[in-house]
């Protein structure tokens, strides 16, 4: 499930006119996609999925946001306690072998100012699809000051989801693990040029 949500990516972003947009990859080693939920009411469990890639097209001065794309590889969950980790990855949870990916993808977005907006796009886990808005905020857009030297968007998002509204009810009517996940992305996007 190479992404998720990372997809939020498309931080700030409004409809403008048709610029010449960019396209942006996610870069892997500087993008996160992590969650807690809740544990029998005592605390919350924290949960970051390792494996995540995507894309988006972006005009900086217009703030236009158009095909965003972020898989999350659902095997790659980690949880920091590997007898969890198997069971987030069987049928209770992700069910990874008939489910192994996590998508997002998104047309556009809306801009609240120049650093913030929201993305609302379609968010798939076990086969089912909804939507959900990612809050976004744009940290930097600046080129990268040593390696590639390209330009880099750095983006924080953030956004809730019911387990529930995808099928994974495990848990949910005892009150063992939370319907509701809180999800936050980090990531810095790089043009590609």
């Amino acid at each position: 499930m190479r992404t998720i949500i990372s997809a939020a990516i498309l931080s700030v972003l409004a409809a403008g006119a048709h610029a010449d947009m960019a396209r942006y990859e996610l870069d892997p080693e500087h993008t996160a996609v992590y969650f807690t939920v809740d544990h029998i009411g005592y605390s919350k469990v924290l949960g970051i999925f390792l494996q995540v890639e995507g894309g988006f097209f972006y005009d900086a001065q217009t703030q236009e946001l158009g095909e965003v794309s972020v898989t999350i590889d659902a095997g790659s969950v980690n949880t920091f306690n590997e007898a969890r980790d198997g069971h987030v990855r069987n049928r209770d949870f992700l069910n990874v072998p008939q489910h192994p990916e996590i998508t997002f993808t998104a047309s556009g977005g809306t801009a609240d100012s120049e650093t913030t907006g929201t993305v609302t796009g379609d968010l798939t886990v076990l086969g089912q699809s909804n939507p959900v808005t990612l809050n976004v905020t744009l940290n930097k857009v600046a080129p990268y000051p040593f390696g590639h030297k390209r330009e880099v968007l750095g983006l924080s998002m953030t956004t809730s989801i019911k387990r529930s509204d995808f099928g994974m009810d495990y848990g949910v009517a005892n009150g063992l693990v939370g319907d509701e996940l809180q999800i936050n992305i980090e990531t810095e996007a790089m043009k590609t040029e």
